[in-house]
């Protein structure tokens, strides 16, 4: 063997025998990261929108699975549960008007200057021949109150409200004092409590009206006078 060969022979061995250059663990995370926080490796990553999105949804099927393990039936089971508390909301929404508005009956039953009976009614078959139903039975109310007072089994009497013309026509037409009750009810729910009326509530309005007309004033209470 020659000199140069052996010590290239020694070099080697000697290098092999040296430990592997090893670079520490706190600098090789720190460049990694600095490397991994370039503009080119994020650009398409979703944006902080996005990211919040995703995480909803991911909450809300964590939720549903939950709610849907807990449930009788499974998914369906609770599929069900959800479409019966929609369906009780949208009841009682309709059955108590929007929510914040509280009936009140301080407000009185004519809101304008005085008419008649009959321009009442032709106002309130106007409304109900286009559907506007609400529109519809406060006309009908007032004609019904214009046309006791028109009959004399009322006083006309600035201010007064539905509830207390119902109650004052009660006794003097007893055998109506019900309808009269309800009628005024439903004029309070949809003036001031915000519900719509529909085409029945209308009717029954109508019809009372038309039974009114016809109907015969208690004699006795007539002649002791109607309530101030």
């Amino acid at each position: 063997m020659s000199i140069v060969g052996g010590t290239t022979t020694r070099l080697l061995i000697r290098a092999s025998d040296d430990p592997p250059l090893d670079t520490p663990r706190l600098p090789a995370r720190e460049a990694a990261e600095r490397e991994l926080s370039k503009p080119m490796y994020h650009e398409n990553d979703p944006n902080l929108l996005e990211r919040a999105l995703s995480r909803l949804g991911e909450w809300i099927g964590r939720l549903f699975d939950a709610a849907s393990g807990a449930a009788p039936g499974g998914p369906l089971g609770l599929t069900v549960v959800v479409l019966i508390v929609v369906a009780l909301c949208a009841a009682l929404w309709w059955r108590l008007g929007t929510p914040g508005r509280r009936p009140t009956t301080t407000g009185t039953l004519f809101d304008d200057g005085p008419r008649s009976a009959a321009q009442h009614r032709t106002t309130a078959e106007a409304h109900a021949a286009a559907h506007r139903w609400t529109e519809a039975v406060q006309e009908r109310m007032r004609a019904i109150v214009r046309s006791l007072e028109e009959r004399a089994l009322l006083d006309p009497r600035p201010g007064r409200t539905a509830d207390e013309a119902a109650a004052e026509a009660g006794r003097t037409l007893p055998g109506h004092a019900d309808r009269l009750r309800t009628a005024a009810r439903e004029f309070d729910d949809v003036t001031y409590g915000g519900r719509t009326a529909d085409e029945p509530t209308y009717l029954r309005l109508r019809e009372l009206d038309t039974d009114l007309e016809r109907a015969k004033p208690h004699l006795s209470t007539v002649a002791g006078g109607t309530a101030q």
